[in-house]
Order: C-alpha cells, then sequence, then structure tokens
C-alpha cells in the first residue's frame, strides 16, 4: 500500500470510528452514560504523540525553516503558542464549571473547539508524514483515543444545555476535522514545494501533539493521574520508544 492510499483510508476509517462512537449519546440523549476507559490504549497513544512531536515534527519543522533561510527557533515558538492555546482553553472550560456548572453550554462549545483544533492538527499532521512507518503509528495514536474522545464529547454534549440541532452541528464539525486536516496536508506535502505552509503546520500540530500526550485533562490526565502506575506508564514509554525507534529510518 502506498503512502496517499493509506491516508485516504485513514481519513475515511477516522471519520467512521468517530461517528459511530458518538452515535449512541445522541440517540439515546443520555444524561448517566458512563464514560468508555481504555487507559492502555490511551497511554500508548500518549506516548506516540510525545514522541512524535519531540522526536519528528519539531525536528523536522526546524530543519525546513533553516532550509527557508528562518534561523530564529520560529518552530518551537509556535509550537508553544499551539501548547498554551490548549491549555488556556481547558482552563477556561474548568472555570466555567467551576463558577456556573459543568453541564453549560459554554463548557461543551469550548470543548467542542479545544477537540476541534487538535483534530485538524492531528489530521495534518498525519498527511504531512513523508515515511509510510511515522504515518501509520500516528495512524494507530489517533484510532487509540479519537473514540473515547468522540464519546466523551457527545456525552458531554448531551448533558449540556446546548440544543439538540447545535450539539448535532457541533459535533459534526469534531467528526470532520481530522480527516480534513489529513486532505490539508497531503495536499501541502504534494503541492506546496518549499515554502513555509508545511513547517508552519507541522509546528503547530507539534504543539497539539505535545499537549495531548502530556497535560490533555489537566487533573484527570495519563501523565498526571495515572504516571505512578507502572503498567499503564509503561505504555507511554512504549509509545515514545516506538517512535524513537523509527526515527532511525525516517
Amino acid at each position: 500500500m502506498d503512502l496517499t492510499s493509506l491516508k485516504l483510508i485513514a481519513a475515511v476509517a477516522i471519520f467512521f470510528i468517530a461517528a459511530v462512537a458518538g452515535w449512541f449519546p445522541f440517540r439515546k440523549k443520555a444524561l448517566s452514560l458512563a464514560k468508555f476507559d481504555f487507559p492502555r490504549g490511551e497511554a500508548l497513544a500518549c506516548g506516540i504523540f510525545l514522541g512524535a512531536a519531540l522526536i519528528h515534527m519539531l525536528s523536522n519543522a526546524n530543519y525546513n525553516f533553516s532550509q527557508l533561510g528562518i534561523h530564529y527557533p520560529l518552530a518551537f515558538l509556535l509550537c508553544g503558542v499551539s501548547f498554551l492555546l490548549l491549555l488556556l482553553l481547558e482552563h477556561l472550560s474548568s472555570e466555567i464549571s467551576e463558577h456556573e456548572g459543568k453541564n453549560t453550554a459554554s463548557v461543551a462549545l469550548l470543548a467542542v473547539i479545544m477537540l476541534a483544533i487538535h483534530s485538524l492538527f492531528e489530521g495534518a499532521a498525519l498527511g504531512l508524514s513523508g515515511s509510510l512507518s511515522t504515518a501509520v503509528l500516528i495512524l494507530i495514536a489517533i484510532l487509540a483515543h479519537k473514540w473515547a474522545a468522540s464519546f466523551s464529547l457527545a456525552v458531554q454534549i448531551n448533558k449540556s444545555d446546548v440544543s439538540f440541532k447545535l450539539g448535532i452541528v457541533a459535533f459534526a464539525i469534531f467528526t470532520v476535522m481530522t480527516p480534513i486536516g489529513i486532505l490539508l496536508g497531503n495536499s501541502i506535502v504534494n503541492f506546496s514545494g518549499q515554502s513555509f505552509i508545511e513547517p508552519i503546520f507541522t509546528a503547530i500540530a507539534a504543539g497539539t501533539f505535545l499537549y495531548i500526550g502530556t497535560l490533555h485533562g489537566l487533573k484527570r490526565s495519563v501523565m498526571i493521574e495515572r504516571c505512578c502506575n507502572l503498567r499503564d506508564f509503561s505504555f507511554v514509554i512504549i509509545g515514545f520508544g516506538l517512535m524513537a525507534l523509527v526515527a532511525l529510518w525516517t
């Protein structure tokens, strides 16, 4: 299978998984659904995201900027900005939850915005991948967390004060963002040539990967809540190690 075919299949598969995972909460409009959890899958995804950001994406973006004559550490700046933006959105959501309650429309819509931003750039990272092995590992990480993120977001939307129609629209936006990112990233690779577009997208995506791999969920995150659970944490190390291993051939 060639790389472009893999990316197209991935776009369809990710959309299908996200849509199916969120279908049940909308169908039932359930207010007391338990959150699905797959801690070791999430831990593996965290390790892959962390390794992809630090070992592959940041170095590639920095190299591409230097090739374009930019010697300022712009890749690291853009990575930090996207990381801080997601952290800010999550803190805003926590503040609103404390003052207005967890089920307000603004909390649910902030969650949609935050996950949509990450989904777009995780898709872009997959689309920008120049090797089959890197693309496969990023795809595994996306699939390992996408279904749980989709289900949790659908539950949060249905528990909130958001109208049913607005909730459907917001969730639909979330489900299409990763496929759009994949197609966008692949188009940039095929048509941009030597331009600033590819390293800019790669650096921003690295920031979102770094955030999702470390602080996403804040107190509930894998790297905080389960960092002392050696069985779960070992999957973070495995994911990170896989990305380090792939770097030998990419």
